[in-house]
Formats: structure tokens, C-alpha cells, sequence
């Protein structure tokens, strides 16, 4: 692979630039385009900064309009598009993919603007449309999901027979000693934990309201965090690829002045 064009210039894709331009025996060739062209010059002078040494373009595009996304692919041809827009606009970047033959990776899945509520059935329809094509897309390539996914198939690969129970925990530990700080976009934050709680238990998936469902967790080299029950995507894909899941959920952390 050579030729990439990563959609997005906000924390996440800060990050996947960075990793993406420490790695340029596979990513030879590197565009990032978004909204806001000058958002994308501004994180290439900063890889620049730090003294990597790479040609990056950078363009201006609008996530929402397909057309516009399909005459930028079809001018700079990638091979990869790494979708690190917003969750809104994952099925228009997926079209445009499919109209210029491009490959397509995101890290979260695809969720409509008027209504806090995501899955994967939406991208999943796509599925036969892009093995037709010949192209690969890669859905929730991020840390979680993604990681989290990879580490689940790991073990059950090398430690276990079969796997019947799984909760995934996410921590975080770290402390910007701000009230409010979040991870990556603070309106998709809000969406996720605003949302109701899904979990999966003998073929049956269970709602339940908003954060109503926490316990203290004891993590390792952290201590104990109070963990809330929610709903995440890669809980879906799981139970479907490890049918011998009998019940899965998901618990992430936060401060009290985070929540209030």
C-alpha cells in the first residue's frame, strides 16, 4: 500500500498522521483533508516540527457531499481512505469509495445526526456491495473498537477453548484537572454516554437506561475506578463472530465531574 488519504484533523487523526508518517516504507504517499484546509496545514507543520520528513498535501473537502468526496479521490486516486470524520458521515465516505474503487477504514461506527443512537447495521448492508467490487472496509479500527476486538480474538485463540463470558473495561486514568476533557469529539462523547446502555446475554440483547447500571472495577496499576455499564459497538460484531458468547458487556469510566 502507498497512496493514503485520511479524512480528518482533530485528536484522533493528529494521532493516526503521526503513526502514519513513522511508517512510510508502507504509507509512501499521504494526504489529509477536512473542512477546514487550514486545520489540515496546521497538523502537517506540526509533524513537520517534529522533524519527520514527508511530502503530505492536503486538501479541503466536505464529508457530507458525495460528490465532492468522489472528486477528490478521483484526483488523488488513494488506495486507502481512512475515515477519521465524524460517525455521520461514514456512509457518504463508503459511496464515494465504492463509485472511485477505494479501499475504506474508520474507527467508529456509523450513527445518524438526528437521534444518539448507533450500530452496525447500517455499514454491515455494505458489505456484499464492496466484496462486488473487489475492495476491502475495514469498520472500527480504532482502540475500542479495535483493539479491543483484536485483543478478544487473541485469547480466544491462545488461552481458551471457547469463550461464554466477556466484559470489556475501558479506564482512563489520566487526569487533565480540567472539569470537562474528553478523549475525542466532546459532541460524540456526549451522544455515547447520553444514550441507552446495551448488553448481550443469551442471544438476547438487554437496554437499560443511561449510566443506571455501575460498579467499582479494580484495575491493574490504577486502582478502583466506578464503571459504567454502556453500550459499544464491538459488542455486536463479537457475539456475532464468537456465537459461543453467552454474555457480553461493556464498562468505561468517569469522574463525577465529568458526568455532572
Amino acid at each position: 500500500m502507498s497512496r493514503v488519504l485520511m479524512i480528518g484533523a482533530g485528536g484522533v487523526a493528529t494521532v493516526a498522521a503521526f503513526k502514519i508518517v513513522q511508517n512510510q516504507d508502507v504509507f509512501t504517499e499521504f494526504m489529509i483533508a477536512s473542512r477546514r484546509k487550514e486545520k489540515c496545514d496546521k497538523l502537517v507543520q506540526s509533524i513537520h516540527d517534529k522533524g519527520y520528513k514527508m511530502d503530505i498535501q492536503t486538501a479541503q473537502v466536505d464529508a457530507d457531499n458525495v460528490e465532492e468526496l468522489k472528486a477528490l479521490f478521483n484526483s488523488y486516486k488513494p488506495e486507502l481512505v481512512i475515515n477519521l470524520a465524524l460517525p455521520y458521515q461514514d456512509l457518504t465516505i463508503m459511496d464515494a469509495c465504492l463509485a472511485c474503487g477505494c479501499n475504506y477504514m474508520d474507527t467508529a461506527n456509523y450513527e445518524p445526526k438526528d437521534e444518539a443512537h448507533f450500530e452496525y447495521s447500517w455499514q454491515w448492508a455494505y458489505k456484499d456491495k464492496f466484496e462486488k467490487a473487489g475492495l476491502c472496509a475495514i469498520l472500527g479500527c480504532g482502540f475500542d473498537p479495535g483493539v479491543s476486538g483484536i485483543f478478544t480474538a487473541y485469547a480466544a485463540k491462545h488461552h481458551f477453548d471457547e469463550i461464554e463470558t466477556l466484559d470489556i473495561v475501558d479506564c482512563n486514568a489520566g487526569n487533565h484537572h480540567k472539569a470537562f476533557a474528553t478523549n475525542f469529539n466532546p459532541e460524540i462523547n456526549i451522544r455515547e454516554i447520553t444514550q441507552k446502555g446495551l448488553w448481550y446475554k443469551d442471544g438476547e440483547w438487554i437496554e437499560t437506561d443511561p449510566l443506571s447500571i455501575h460498579k467499582p472495577l479494580t484495575y491493574p496499576n490504577i486502582g478502583p475506578r466506578e464503571s459504567y455499564l454502556m453500550h459499544h459497538e464491538e459488542l455486536e460484531s463479537l457475539v456475532k463472530n464468537y456465537p459461543t458468547i453467552k454474555e457480553a458487556r461493556f464498562w468505561m469510566t468517569f469522574g463525577q465531574q465529568y458526568l455532572t
